[in-house]
């Protein structure tokens, strides 16, 4: 081999390596194509519970599907507000075609939700906030989603029973406007709400504030929890006191959907994050084109009890592969 064959092979590689080394992706969930593809973020509560899983799922599956770059990002836990911030600023330096959230605490960020709309499509899921320039809410009512759950559960009470609600981290609005509407349900039928407490929507915390209501008082009927999580806390409190009481979730996750089939949970009121997911991505690629998107998409609810479970746990695992 030449002199001239062999320098164009040394820089032939050497530019082999530069351009693997350009591909490598540190993002905390991302699906993607190629630079040339609309590159959409996305920013949720938080990516450690089931139901910000299948939110996750189902905007990966919308990237994948229409050829986009999608990154995901979420902090630790929902009560992590300062947290979700920041990561919504540091997507939004990174000029993304447009970006979805759902913001824990929609005052907090609000400001910069404003100022990114100027520049990029914002869309919110989950949970809505009202600011200049926002293009679209797609969600659960989350105080119909209450209302509905604080019916069915009411429907399986006597009226002036004593009902517990569980509520997630305060300020939270989606969780708030849940508990809302269940306690507007529940008292319009008569029944007696003698505990309303936060659990931050974790297991662990439910587990204790139920733990410390029942200490207080044992004839408790009935409890809505803002989501499933807590409810699943709450259950093992109960179940710790061998006690007959109605329980009832909110998401319609897994393991939420499992425990009705086993005769824990009473019932959950399932909502669509994978929808969600799906459609912030879908629509967000809409918007980066310039295509009009309604002003707001209702993704609906379902009530889940063991007629129904098997039917949507099946579902669920199929989503969740």
């Amino acid at each position: 081999m030449n002199k001239t064959a062999k320098l164009f092979l040394s820089i032939g590689l050497m530019t082999s390596l530069l351009l693997a080394a350009c591909t490598d992706n540190s993002t905390s969930s991302s699906s993607s194509s190629s630079d040339a593809d609309p590159n959409i973020s996305v920013v949720l509560k938080t990516l450690s519970s089931p139901y910000w899983k299948y939110v996750e799922a189902g905007a990966k599956k919308a990237g994948e599907d229409l050829g986009v770059n999608v990154t995901i990002v979420g902090p630790s836990a929902e009560s992590e507000v300062i947290q979700q911030v920041n990561m919504l600023e540091d997507q939004l330096s990174q000029s993304p075609d447009a970006i979805v959230v759902s913001p824990s605490q929609p005052d907090t960020v609000i400001p910069t939700l404003e100022k990114a709309a100027k520049d990029v499509p914002v869309l919110l899921i989950d949970s809505d906030a009202d600011f200049k320039g926002k293009v679209t809410f797609i969600g659960t009512e989350n105080y119909t989603a209450g209302q509905e759950g604080g019916k069915k559960l009411a429907s399986l009470l006597q009226s002036g029973d004593k009902v517990v609600l569980i509520s997630g981290a305060l300020g939270n609005p989606a969780t708030d406007e849940r508990i809302k509407g269940a306690k507007d349900a529940l008292e319009q039928a008569g029944m007696l709400i003698v505990s309303e407490q936060p659990a931050d929507s974790d297991k662990t915390k439910a587990l204790s504030v139920m733990e410390n209501i029942l200490e207080k008082d044992s004839e408790i009927k009935g409890v809505f929890a803002a989501n499933d999580d807590m409810a699943l806390g709450v259950l093992r409190a109960v179940q710790a006191k061998n006690l007959d009481i109605k329980i009832f979730g909110t998401d319609g996750t897994e393991e939420a959907v499992q425990s009705i089939l086993d005769g824990g949970l009473t019932g959950t009121v399932a909502q669509s994050p994978y929808n969600m997911g799906y459609q912030g991505v879908e629509y967000a690629v809409k918007a980066a084109k310039g295509e009009d998107v309604e002003s707001r998409i209702d993704s609906g609810i379902d009530i889940i009890q063991k007629d129904n479970a098997q039917k949507q746990l099946e579902f669920l695992q199929t989503i969740g592969k």
